[in-house]
């Protein structure tokens, strides 16, 4: 083949190849404060390694101090979660009480807004009703005495797919009162002799299809301790979650292309 032949078949195969861009992040939007936790860290620790992890961009909405009652400012604005491919919810507000309040920041997650939610949003907005708890899931109340937490996976499912049983260091386990026909047990933990279903043998991780367009939630009642947010295997499990709410996650539980960390 001729030196001229040569390069016009290279300039050809570089006209006609396609053109290889990185995917646009994901607009995660982390809602974070209240009561009982160190969310001044927590939501560095989390942002941080789930963007090592997964290809997202955060905005951060801290407010509320250390109350239980504080009602988080954007939920108040019309279309508030607008132009976010997903909303992570990681406060702290038991005793947010306004059904109308809280019918806002549902509407948004029924019209079509993923969610990832942590810890301490299963017990958020108790209203009397069980709406909040229907778009999670499940439904927990309370928690006992901080005790490691022998968490073990229990569906095969793309967030899971390779992750390992492990235990945490001292951390809360979230009772379990009631679970909805729509949510999918991931991972369960146990403390103790694990002995009381419901008490010390509860489900720790799921998934839920929320509304009449099942829109997809993962929530996991781990993550009380900063230690426990940081640790790797934590990581994993909640940028998964993420991951698959946005329709983004592999079957093999390998972020889809252009969706991995940095």
């Amino acid at each position: 083949m001729s030196r001229l032949t040569l390069l016009a078949l290279t300039i050809a195969l570089t006209i006609t190849a396609p053109v290889l861009r990185a995917a646009e992040p994901l607009k995660a939007l982390l809602i974070t404060g209240g009561c009982c936790h160190d969310y001044e860290k927590q939501k560095v620790l989390l942002t941080e390694g789930i963007s090592a992890r997964a290809n997202v961009a955060w905005t951060i909405v801290h407010e509320g101090g250390k109350s239980l009652d504080h009602k988080v400012s954007i939920y108040s604005q019309p279309n508030w979660a607008q132009g976010y491919d997903v909303v992570v919810h990681d406060e702290c507000f038991a005793n947010v009480k306004d059904v109308d309040f809280v019918e806002g920041i549902l509407a948004a997650h029924r019209e079509g807004v993923p969610s990832l939610n942590l810890h301490c949003a299963m017990h958020c907005y108790r209203t009397g009703t069980d709406m909040w708890f229907e778009y999670l899931g499940l439904q927990s109340s309370g928690h006992g005495p901080q005790k490691p937490i022998d968490v073990s996976i229990i569906e095969k499912h793309p967030i899971t797919n390779g992750l390992s049983d492990w235990t945490t260091i001292n951390e809360e386990l979230y009772n379990n009162l009631k679970l909805w026909e729509s949510a999918v047990p991931l991972a369960r933990g146990k403390q103790g002799e694990g002995d009381k279903p419901g008490r010390t043998d509860c489900v720790v991780a799921w998934t839920n299809h929320y509304g009449p367009k099942k829109v997809p939630v993962f929530c996991t009642t781990l993550g009380h301790n900063n230690d426990t947010v940081a640790d790797a295997r934590y990581l994993d499990l909640v940028t998964r979650g993420l991951l698959w709410a946005c329709g983004k996650l592999n079957d093999d539980g390998t972020p889809k292309e252009g969706y991995g960390g940095k």
